[in-house]
């Protein structure tokens, strides 16, 4: 598993590849997400800062597992735009988000994101 990290601070993991982590986590479609996303009010990610692809640390493993668990137990499950399938990739990857997301009115944030 792979972290994302912006300006020291772990954003994301992903159970992928570092190849499939690297060209997901630098997509532009990736890039505009985590632009608009919020955290405390705050984008994600300024659109300058180098964006750090690392090993995960085993408690960020811990979190991803604690989340897709969680996720997988949700029988009222409803579709979320940052839960985004894309069906010609091969290499199917989760993505949890680390940080707390600010949620649009009248969403539930898991802070997981499948792909």
């Amino acid at each position: 598993m792979f972290t994302l990290e912006i300006d020291g601070k772990a954003v994301a993991v992903i159970n992928g590849t570092e190849e499939v982590a690297r060209d997901l986590f630098t997509c532009d479609g990736f890039k505009e997400d985590i632009q608009a996303m919020t955290s405390e009010g705050r984008p994600l990610w300024n659109g300058t800062s180098e964006l750090k692809v690392r090993p995960a640390t085993e408690d960020e493993v811990e979190i991803f597992e604690d989340a897709l668990a969680e996720d997988d137990s949700d029988a009222d499950f409803e579709s979320d735009p940052r839960h985004a399938t894309t069906e010609d990739d091969e290499d199917e990857a989760d993505i949890v988000f680390l940080l707390d997301i600010d949620e649009d009115e009248g969403e539930e944030d898991d802070g997981a994101l499948h792909s």
